[in-house]
């Protein structure tokens, strides 16, 4: 049985009608609604907090392995991918059968329904190419013969790549026109739409029907109609030219300077557009490959890189750090300007228990800054693991710990594991004289520029150089899970602890408060963490001289956003912003200080 099944059966065993059990739990109707359709995989927490509600184990509700099931599975994957084959030999069958089984079998797995709309678009596409090479074959002397000619070994090599592909790891890959999307709001007018497309065929393959005449035009989408449409969270949908029209609108009022802003459907990136000037003194616009100091976006990036050095064994989360050094970390000559300096430590008996899990989850006592001090000495506050707090000095500790376990720095170690993989290669923890050409300044709020700072050290926490197509890249692996296992993603996905507090910083980090509690605020391993009806949300943002930031995915649903601003104004415009582009209405804004210009 699934998870679905089993919830239901649970459920109703127990006399539950969804709006009591989820009285019971911090589940909402909407997700357990979704749950029990099977539109979603919902988080582990989510089925503890159901199990708890319900009484029953954790197992009880996981679906078991079920080999025949997965037989059954793998058989009509292998008819949705295979069967368009017949299309070599029959006319349009590559697009009526899987068509056909998509339709009988949508409902009954989100799997079928995923791979059948990537097959479906994908001969659809080829359709069309198969007319245009015809054209080309007709009027392009040579090179239409070879187009004409290799159309069908191309689409024969990818049919059966990705016949292999979804067999093997249930995922596949066709590039495609996306005529239908699998967000599953318009279904009956996609599966119209693909007849129409037919038909067109149907008539360009008529005598007298050519190119350039009527009959050869149809399929193609509006790229401003809803079916380009970036579909939101709670499943209305904005086009991108409203949602350009908007921003730039926002943008104005704000007094924002430049602003880059991305937005993932299904994991990948549907939205990317910069708006203003990376240097406005000059009126030199900002642009997606625009160097852009990353702030805390830095400890996002390197939270994964730490999963990843555990993975290899390099070390345990729940290991006191300083149990993995020779000698005590006071007792090491600093070789940076300052943030490898432990010598304030020497009397102090609480930091030996620090571990990594407390420097990602911000619990390892340190203060934000040491210069926060009032003696500017870096102390432990409390006992470790025990509380919140907000650290960049915590993750720069766990930083040079690892710097002296494996003899490299973390630009190297994340270049190699990080940015090389993703293609991030613009993006670096430390300054690059190949920056210089096309860098955004920071701006205050009357709109005057901060002298860029050039001269920083690789820290883990703070010094992320990058621009808004790398750091887009870099939230699509994670949207997409590359780099890491799936453990361990789950594990840097995983709430480690509850916040309460009324503000994150200042007079409010002391001050209690259960505001928060609907949406379970608290901190993942280096990211924030909520709870929603689509399950948990992972944020992360930046804010230094200059240079606001936010982003935010819920990797259950594949969707998310990403904003990069270089101006002091920008975090007034984050709440509307992410309503309008998201529909995120979870973001603790308040929480973070995100108080709307026109209410300060």
């Amino acid at each position: 049985m699934t998870l679905a099944e089993n919830l239901i059966y649970q459920r109703k065993k127990q006399g539950l009608s969804q709006e009591e059990l989820a009285g019971k739990t911090q589940v909402t109707v909407r997700t357990i609604q979704r749950i029990e359709k099977g539109d979603v995989n919902p988080h582990l927490q989510t089925v503890k907090l159901l199990a708890a509600a319900l009484s029953v184990q954790v197992e009880d509700l996981l679906p078991i392995d079920n080999p025949r099931e997965e037989t059954i599975q793998a058989k009509w994957l292998l008819l949705i991918h295979a069967t368009p084959l017949l299309g070599l030999f029959i006319p349009f069958l590559n697009v009526l059968l899987p068509l056909f089984l998509w339709i009988h079998k949508r409902e009954d797995h989100p799997l079928y329904y995923r791979h059948g709309v990537k097959v479906i678009n994908f001969h659809i596409t080829v359709l069309l190419l198969y007319v245009v090479s015809f054209a080309a074959l007709l009027t392009w002397e040579g090179y239409g013969f070879v187009f004409f000619i290799a159309l069908i070994p191309i689409c024969v090599i990818i049919t059966f790549a990705n016949i292999i592909y979804a067999l093997k790891s249930r995922k596949c890959f066709y590039p495609a026109i996306p005529f239908l999307r699998s967000g599953g709001k318009d279904t009956l007018k996609t599966v119209l739409l693909a007849g129409i497309i037919l038909a067109s065929h149907g008539l360009a393959a008529q005598p007298g029907t050519g190119p350039g005449q009527p009959g050869t035009g149809l399929g193609q989408p509006d790229p401003s109609g809803p079916l380009d449409a970036i579909e939101r969270l709670d499943g209305s949908r904005i086009t991108p030219a409203e949602l350009t029209r908007k921003i730039e609108e926002m943008a104005h009022r704000g007094n924002v300077t430049g602003l880059a802003v991305a937005i993932f459907n299904e994991s990948t990136p549907v939205y990317q557009e910069t708006f203003g000037y990376r240097d406005a003194s000059r009126s030199l616009p900002l642009e997606s490959g625009s160097n852009m100091y990353g702030a805390s976006l830095s400890k996002a990036v390197f939270a994964v890189l730490v999963m990843k050095l555990v993975e290899e064994g390099v070390l345990d989360l729940d290991t006191p750090l300083e149990s993995y050094l020779p000698k005590k970390i006071y007792e090491y000559t600093p070789e940076t300007k300052w943030h490898d300096d432990y010598s304030d430590l020497e009397g102090d008996t609480l930091y030996p228990a620090i571990t990594a899990r407390m420097c990602l989850a911000h619990t390892s006592g340190f203060p934000n800054w040491r210069w926060f001090e009032p003696d500017q000495k870096l102390r432990v506050h409390g006992t470790p693991g025990e509380a919140y707090r907000y650290s960049g000095e915590g993750l720069v500790y766990l930083q040079v710990v690892l710097e002296k376990i494996t003899g490299q720095g973390v630009e190297q170690l994340a270049q190699d594991r990080i940015f090389e993989p993703l293609g991030m290669n613009e993006t670096s923890y430390r300054w690059q004289l190949r920056f210089a050409e096309n860098y955004a300044v920071g701006h205050r709020k009357d709109g005057s520029p901060y002298k860029k700072d050039t001269d920083n050290e690789p820290r883990s926490a703070s010094t992320l150089e990058s621009t808004a197509g790398d750091y887009a890249r870099f939230l699509e692996g994670v949207l997409q899970r590359k780099i890491l296992k799936p453990g361990s993603w789950e594990r840097l996905f995983s709430r480690q602890i509850r916040i309460r507090s009324v503000k994150q910083f200042g007079e409010g980090s002391r001050q209690h408060t259960n505001r928060y509690d609907p949406i379970g605020l608290g901190y993942a391993l280096g990211w924030g963490y909520l709870e929603s009806p689509q399950g948990p949300g992972l944020f992360k943002e930046g804010h230094g001289d200059g240079f606001q930031h936010y982003s935010i995915v819920f990797p259950e649903s594949g969707k998310g956003i990403m904003i990069m601003a270089n101006s002091d104004n920008a975090e007034g415009i984050f709440r509307d912003l992410l309503e309008l582009a998201l529909k995120d209405t979870y973001t603790p804004w308040d929480w973070e200080g995100y108080i709307p210009y026109y209410e300060r």
